[in-house]
């Protein structure tokens, strides 16, 4: 058996962020069947405090050998099974920092529980049943979700709205095998199955099944976002641009060529979808070994993007340069970005657009004066849209777990409908339809595989 299933015991782990003189409150959690015991062991609640279920104490944590405080805290007290794992849960509430939950936690581990793995008490809480695996999902995702959006379609999933359709499709699948085994059991009683009926009861799962599938690249967009990296040559305003776009000065700016030597990081959210966004080094020949180092992480950036921001100086015209960054570019997800167009008259402004190669799309921009994001931000939501974004259903979205193993039950039931129309025999139909149900089952946890339980958990945080 892998470490995740070991839950047996009590455990412990810290459940809050430990950053040293950040944060006024540290909690550290335990789970399992001696955590009463445990909190009374170290915690004293002066006065007449009654020690029961959805209370919170006022009180000290002592060594229960030396009687040395620790810290001054609330314990929260969750017996089972109305707690998040089903087991009895106390919580300590510390002061934040470092040392407080870290003291806390080793007395914890000195009297009697153990440190619980990544994910473990979530894992408990779908073992006992108060969680299935997509609403296991859901919570991880929530926690790691980079934008309202995202956040909003983990609650979506925590909610059940991804394990009730999957159940639906799952139980129809069971009366269908239902029907194909009464037959084989009791053919001579009843009537011949109706063939025609069951491929179009599969045709109507399969087609949920695909609806379901649409879903996963706008969830990958939302769970990991876009990366962008801005380039071109030396002071066409790529850092301007950057820091017009975050409305910070994260990136240094002059009127000298070459000042951006490395790549500058910025976060954003753009229509609901996280944003990184890659400031990077002028691209050009050059002699200076510390510019080329940033000239080739610039290069390196623009090939690992998910889009590509070409910008150039429209003071100065399409030039060779822009022409060579473009056909080192021209291959990815693009959009030209035409800065400094405040410098420009405009019957200039036609002989550029002329000038230049027909890209995905183009915009104009005076990033020094702040003009031509909300553009920008149009431009990008619309490649988007166009390119990875499939299905308009917002508020549900699949991982690529649930996807691989919705791709696999959509395969059976083809299978299945192979099966009918080469007229094999009733045991043949079985075969492919438990393959799709088992393939629904591992989505919500139904059908339990120790491989799907360690994907998941392992992916969790200690505390979570």
């Amino acid at each position: 058996m892998s470490e995740v299933f070991a839950t047996t015991g009590t455990i412990a782990a810290i459940a809050t962020a430990v950053v040293p003189q950040q944060g006024s409150v540290g909690i550290v959690r335990v789970s399992g069947s001696e955590a009463m015991a445990l909190a009374q062991t170290l915690f004293h609640a002066p006065g007449r405090q009654v020690w029961e279920s959805h209370r919170i104490l006022y009180g000290y944590i002592r060594h229960p050998q030396t009687q040395q405080l620790v810290d001054e805290a609330l314990l929260l007290i969750m017996k089972a099974p109305r707690s998040y794992t089903r087991e009895d849960v106390v919580e300590f509430h510390c002061h934040g920092g470092i040392m407080a939950v870290q003291q806390v936690l080793q007395l914890c581990l000195e009297n009697g529980a153990r440190l619980a793995q990544p994910g473990e008490f979530t894992l408990r809480a779908f073992l006992n049943g108060r969680l299935d695996l997509t609403q296991a999902e859901g919570i991880a995702d929530l926690v790691g979700a980079k934008s309202p959006q995202a956040a909003q379609t983990a609650l979506a999933g925590l909610q059940g709205k991804l394990a009730h359709p999957i159940r639906q499709l799952r139980a129809n699948c069971l009366d269908i095998l239902a029907e194909i085994e009464a037959r084989i059991d009791f053919e001579e009683d009843l009537p011949p199955l109706d063939d025609k009926a069951i491929i179009s009861e599969i045709e109507k799962i399969a087609a949920e099944i695909t609806r379901l599938l649409a879903t996963k690249d706008k969830g990958e967009l939302l769970r990991t976002g876009l990366k962008v990296a801005i380039v071109g040559r030396p002071n066409v305003g790529k850092s301007s641009l950057l820091n017009a776009w975050s409305r910070s000065d994260r990136a240094i700016v002059t009127d000298l060529p070459g000042t951006t030597r490395d790549v500058v990081e910025s976060q954003l959210v753009v229509g609901g979808i996280p944003v990184q966004v890659l400031d990077t080094a002028g691209i050009r020949e050059t002699t200076d070994q510390v510019e080329k180092i940033g000239v080739e992480r610039s290069r390196r950036a623009a090939n690992a993007a998910d889009l590509v921001l070409l910008t150039i100086d429209a003071s100065a015209g399409w030039t060779e340069g822009d022409q060579e960054i473009y056909e080192q570019v021209q291959h990815r997800p693009l959009i030209l970005v035409i800065n400094k167009i405040d410098l420009v008259e405009e019957s200039e402004r036609k002989t550029l657009q002329s000038q230049i190669p027909n890209p995905n799309s183009k915009i104009v921009t005076a990033a020094a004066q702040n003009q031509g994001i909300d553009a920008l931000e149009t431009a990008i939501l619309e490649l988007v849209k166009a390119e990875k974004v499939q299905a308009a259903d917002m508020d549900l979205a699949i991982n690529q777990r649930q996807a691989a193993a919705l791709t696999q039950a959509k395969i059976s039931l083809e299978q299945v409908q192979t099966t009918i129309v080469q007229q094999l025999p009733l045991d043949f139909w079985t075969i492919d339809l438990r393959g799709a149900i088992q393939a629904l089952g591992e989505i919500t946890g139904e059908e339990l595989t120790e491989s799907v339980l360690d994907r998941i958990f392992s992916k969790f945080c200690i505390g979570k």
